[in-house]
């Protein structure tokens, strides 16, 4: 990532940041060096930061190994930003591309986590790469989702497959596929429906249209990945849980990490799941969507 880039990423982090940063002088303030209860302030500052109660027993207990050689604030913030790289780099994307075509991504997530912001965004990205990109509207519940998208496919250059409002789901889902294949399409990008993660039903809906994709394309799809919204915290886990016991989430889109303070959920995710974490967003433009590198993340939030 270019030097510009980075310090775009540290500034839209800066809350979280500022948190952390804040947190590690104030121990250092009280105690002069690390102790056993300045281990205990720092337990709380990490579980305070969204970084969660089981992923920040772990890097306690890493750090305690190494305490006796900190006598620093520096010392410190260098051994947890390693730790946490750590962490990070077992969530980091390493697979491959699918060289199926069309390569086709089912987007799923509660309402309100920007799922129809990225689906647009992600859009425009493969596009801009010279790849023929086609969306799919099915969520077919809200009207305003729909219109989005429509938006987005114009904005972003690529088509779009819709029905009519409260049209079945999973039909919208197959027709793109066959939409796709006649159009020698690239990508295959599609909506879906986000009611709250406990209505069983929406899980049984997003089943129903996973099985309608793999039935007229084999294989397909390629990836499922679940948009979150940073500004949640903890209760990002759950609904991740949910998910990806339904449907076996492929890779996560973490948004809104420039409006919070809860960075650290980024590790929590990690720590819990080991899912991929393949995009973060941090602010409202298309670049502002960035492929996720543990190494960039850790140094922008310490």
């Amino acid at each position: 990532m270019p030097t510009g880039q980075f310090g775009q990423l540290k500034d839209r982090l800066s809350k979280t940041r500022q948190s952390l940063s804040n947190g590690l002088s104030k121990i250092f303030l009280r105690y002069k060096s690390i102790n056993e209860d300045a281990l205990e302030s720092l337990e709380e500052l990490l579980v305070t930061s969204d970084i969660g109660i089981q992923t920040t027993l772990d890097l306690i207990e890493r750090i305690g190994k190494k305490y006796s050689d900190i006598s620093e604030e520096d010392q410190l913030k260098n051994i947890l930003r390693d730790e946490i790289i750590s962490f990070l780099s077992v969530c980091s994307d390493n697979s491959e591309t699918s060289i199926s075509k069309p390569h086709v991504i089912m987007v799923v997530g509660v309402n309100g986590v920007g799922k129809t912001t990225t689906i647009g965004k992600l859009a425009a990205k493969f596009n801009a790469t010279g790849l023929k990109v086609l969306i799919a509207a099915s969520d077919t519940f809200r009207a305003a989702a729909t219109e989005q998208l429509s938006i987005w496919s114009k904005r972003a250059g690529a088509e779009i497959v819709k029905h009519k409002e409260n049209s079945d789901p999973a039909a919208v889902a197959y027709d793109s596929i066959e939409a796709a294949l006649a159009r020698d399409m690239d990508i295959v990008l599609i909506d879906t429906a986000g009611r709250l993660h406990t209505n069983t039903n929406l899980m049984e809906e997003l089943k129903k249209i996973k099985r309608s994709i793999s039935k007229k394309l084999a294989g397909a799809p390629h990836e499922i990945l679940l948009i979150l919204d940073a500004t949640t915290g903890q209760n990002a886990l759950p609904q991740t849980e949910m998910f990806n016991e339904a449907l076996g989430v492929t890779g996560i889109a973490l948004t809104k990490l420039d409006g919070t303070a809860k960075g650290g959920m980024v590790i929590s995710i990690c720590g819990n799941f080991k899912i991929p974490l393949k995009y973060i967003g941090i602010g409202e433009k298309i670049e502002d969507l960035q492929p996720f590198d543990p190494e960039k993340f850790a140094n922008a939030i310490l």
